[in-house]
């Protein structure tokens, strides 16, 4: 099965998705147009990126210094073409109304047209960052900003980047002293909003510098001074700030001024090389602006809500970056799976297999092969089953009832670290089996898989580390509201085991998941039973493993009930493809949540008791 045909799959025969065409919002909208979307990216996707996805990883951006002194960053044609087609396709704006020059598109098709870029080429990138600093200004910004700025952005003129991270500072936000204050007596009157001036390092920033669009929006993250001038401590000082790259009018206009931000340099990372990664310096006083050093800010929502508007973002990006996850282990299966089928090697066990003579079979009739595929199948197509899922969540969200949008909010709050972190860890795992599949050939640069295996690494690091996701997830998602969103989703859960016991091949996969969820229930309490956060989430990273795990087995039931339906058009082969992974997922995987519940349960202090000079 091709991956289009995947995609088709569970968009149209699991989740439904010409059913939202129903909606006011969708309703000019048709099974034609969804399918004329994924058609013109896909084929963006495979003349634009797919062939230079060896080149960007080889061409590395670099730097040039200028006349100025300051540091110009040179990337490949490739990417500047890319970049332009993916903007000239409308798929910045997919979402937005159609009064702003968007489509009016449900994320559901967005997210599953923007999957061929990532499986094409990950780091040559496709506006994840710049959509998500868009949005969130048009939900927290001025009209103003929301004009000048996220327009400018969706029409792909500008781009965006999010600058959290400091030197000092990773995943503790609380920490970073990048310091705010306002610009004269007359701040408070820029039609841009209150202009501040901004001092500080930012560091690990996505596409911080380039030229491929004509100006960047930064958002921000920076401390207002207190009354006694000093920073305020913890995470309720922290404000938003947009800085652009280059100082613009009220109008939008350039002002050919370029504001106080300097490129201090770029990481150079294992894997995703073909999008720049900087260090930048704000305030430094390399480009002063009109005689005075500060890097020139307007403040987005209200003073020390910064966090609460930049996790609008985060939340986008980090279920971003786990449908990037699942593309990457989708391109390395992929290309194990055409390996396998095409390399002669060994003989049958029984029969010929000690007849040097008798001909070499092709290693995809080797049974260990077929495991390592199997796994990948399942990892990658159930990762790309739970990330549709999560965007049909977002299109409740955007446009069903009072009630189902209540829903899908708490349902995306528990899943979020889920979608994030479990592609992150898993897909991972499928790049090394797709390498394994390859044998030595792919531990080589002649073939994709080392790349797909270095890009991946990455995942489980930005947008949330995997530990920082197994916080949120333990010590605050299952709890929030009294527990509803974790009961709601073991509600949902319910629902596919009570269709899937009535079918005889899945009764007992069916039976498996209820017990399973029974044991999330049972760990998540007993893990809370002394109301000791020391002791609860010292074993937050198993916990996230096993409930990944049961979310996981979750979708292939539901995908299984799916192809079991007694109206099924499905091709026998998809009914069979879905039927052996879910069948490997809980003979194979399921098991696998027994020991990382038992620690959790038993609030086990092996790890957080370790001394440190015992290392």
């Amino acid at each position: 099965m091709s991956y289009r045909q995947t995609l088709e799959f569970l968009l149209h025969d699991w989740l439904h998705a010409e059913t939202l065409t129903q909606r006011p919002r969708y309703a000019e909208h048709s099974r034609e147009t969804f399918d004329a979307v994924l058609d013109t990216c896909e084929r963006i996707a495979r003349e634009k990126y797919a062939p230079f996805n060896r080149l960007i990883d080889t061409e590395e951006p670099r730097t040039v210094t200028e006349a100025d002194g300051s540091l110009r960053v040179v990337l490949p044609q490739a990417t500047h073409e890319a970049q332009r087609a993916y903007a000239e396709s409308g798929m910045l704006s997919a979402a937005q109304d159609y009064d702003i020059g968007g489509m009016q598109l449900p994320y559901l098709v967005e997210a599953a047209a923007n999957s061929f870029f990532g499986l094409a080429s990950i780091s040559m990138g496709s506006g994840l960052l710049t959509v998500g600093n868009a949005n969130l200004l048009m939900v927290h910004g001025t009209p103003k900003q929301k004009e000048v700025f996220a327009l400018k952005e969706f029409s792909g003129q500008w781009s965006g980047t999010m600058c959290l991270s400091e030197p000092q500072a990773g995943s503790s936000l609380s920490d970073i002293a990048t310091k705010a204050v306002p610009d004269g007596d007359g701040y408070a009157q820029d039609p841009l909003g209150p202009r501040y001036r901004l001092r500080g390092n930012k560091m690990w920033i996505s596409a911080g510098e380039h030229e491929l669009t004509e100006n960047i929006v930064h958002l921000v993250l920076a401390k207002i001074p207190g009354p006694d001038g000093k920073l305020v401590p913890g995470v309720k000082g922290i404000s938003l700030f947009i800085v652009p790259k280059k100082l613009v009018n009220a109008d939008g206009a350039l002002t050919g001024q370029r504001n106080d931000v300097a490129l201090a340099g770029l990481n150079h990372k294992c894997g995703w090389r073909g999008t720049t990664n900087t260090l930048l310096n704000f305030g430094e006083g390399k480009f002063p602006v009109n005689g005075a050093p500060g890097a020139v800010g307007y403040l987005v929502g209200q003073p020390g809500e910064g966090l609460r508007c930049m996790f609008h973002m985060m939340n986008e990006a980090r279920i971003g970056i786990g449908m990037a996850a699942t593309m990457l282990g989708m391109a390395g299966y992929q290309a194990a799976l055409e390996y396998a089928k095409n390399r002669p090697q060994g003989r049958p066990i029984m029969g010929t297999g000690k007849d040097a003579a008798a001909p070499q079979v092709r290693i995809i009739e080797h049974a260990d092969v077929k495991r390592m595929l199997l796994a990948q199948k399942a990892y990658c197509e159930g990762s790309l089953a739970l990330q549709l899922y999560c965007a049909r969540l977002v299109d409740e969200q955007r446009t069903g009832t009072p009630e189902a949008v209540d829903e899908a909010r708490l349902l995306l709050e528990v899943l979020t670290p889920i979608a994030k972190s479990w592609p992150s860890e898993w897909c991972l795992e499928a790049n090394s089996l797709a390498i394994q599949v390859h044998g030595g050939y792919g531990y080589t640069r002649d073939f994709p898989v080392e790349q797909y295996w270095r890009d991946q690494r990455l995942n489980m690091i930005h947008e949330g580390t995997h530990g920082v996701q197994a916080l949120d997830l333990l010590g605050r998602k299952v709890r929030m509201e009294g527990g509803r969103g974790l009961t709601l989703l073991a509600a949902r859960m319910n629902a596919t085991i009570e269709r899937a016991i009535q079918q005889p091949d899945l009764a007992e996969h069916a039976n498996a998941l209820a017990e399973a969820l029974q044991q999330i229930g049972a760990a998540t309490k007993a893990a809370w039973a002394t109301e000791n956060p020391t002791e609860a989430l010292a074993n937050a990273v198993p916990y996230l493993q096993a409930f990944g795990h049961v979310v996981l087995a979750w979708m292939w039931l539901d995908l299984a009930c799916c192809g079991a339906r007694a109206d099924t058009t499905i091709a026998p082969d998809r009914r069979a493809g879905v039927l052996h992974a879910t069948r490997y997922f809980f003979h194979y995987e399921l098991t696998k949540i027994k020991p990382w519940l038992q620690v959790v349960a038993a609030r086990d202090l092996t790890c957080a008791t370790m001394p440190e000079a015992a290392f």
